[in-house]
């Protein structure tokens, strides 16, 4: 990681809601967990990859979040992540995500940087 990486650092997505985002076995379609995980997770990735030396990437470690409210498929969602804590090639970042009224989930998520080559070749 480059040395201008710091915790306090923080970026934003944004995206609107499709079919695709939906937990299917609802009777209305709404913003499902794993689709505001995974906005999370691309959020912390768009946050810390301006940062990676060549030759790094990053992979997820662990995540804890707790989704608060609901999203009506079709509503604006957005996500901020906020470098939180670094120990070594740990990242440990902030996640908050709205839809367009409301906080809709909050928790951290943890990514590890490595050695693309070297995890290649395992």
């Amino acid at each position: 990681m480059k040395p201008e990486f710091k915790e306090g650092l923080s970026a934003e997505v944004e995206k609107e809601t499709t079919e695709a985002d939906s937990a299917p076995h609802l009777a209305r379609p709404v913003f499902s967990t794993p689709a505001m995980v995974a906005l999370m997770e691309r959020t912390s990735i768009a946050l810390l990859k301006p940062y990676m030396e060549e030759g790094e990437n990053s992979v997820g470690a662990k995540i804890c979040v707790s989704h608060i409210a609901g999203t009506i498929i079709g509503q604006k969602v957005r996500c901020k992540s906020t470098v939180e804590a670094i120990a070594g090639r740990r990242v440990t970042f902030a996640v908050v995500a709205y839809n367009e009224k409301e906080k809709i989930g909050e928790g951290t998520h943890e990514r590890v940087v490595i050695q693309a080559k070297r995890f290649a070749a395992q």
